[in-house]
């Protein structure tokens, strides 16, 4: 699991929005490098997380709801995988790990899925592309 391609391809779609602006999708699949086809479906998703709005036609695009300051990697993840985890058993109820029986695996990769989750909320997507700006 972990970050997939679709996650990959939407923290693209938003870094390419962060200057508030409205930019076609064409135009981000281009300056992002994102298959069209793909990016559409992404956007579909971040849409439905008001996280972008999507307006069509001749004069549309797609600009950010949200200020990229409030903004983590996080939340564009859970957009796009809102079962987000780095194993099927931290989904769903795992018959290896009860409380009878701890697996010791188990709670391990807990302990990894609750580090994943803080460092992803940790900066805001502005802290993280200023730094991308002094390059």
């Amino acid at each position: 699991m972990l970050l997939t391609k679709e996650s990959d391809y939407a923290i693209r779609i938003v870094r390419a929005l962060k200057d508030g602006n409205k930019i076609r999708a064409r135009d981000i699949c281009e300056e992002e490098e994102i298959p069209e086809a793909f990016a559409y479906k992404i956007l579909k998703k971040l849409e439905r997380a008001n996280l972008v709005h999507v307006s069509r036609g001749t004069r549309g695009g797609c600009v950010l709801v949200k200020d990229i300051g409030e903004l983590s990697l996080y939340d564009i993840v859970l957009a796009i995988e809102p079962e987000f985890s780095i194993t099927h058993c931290m989904r769903e109820r795992c018959s290896r790990h009860t409380k009878e029986s701890p697996c010791a695996v188990h709670m391990e990769l807990r302990r990894i899925q609750n580090l994943l989750e803080k460092e992803l909320k940790s900066k805001s997507l502005k802290a993280i592309l200023a730094k991308e700006k002094r390059v």
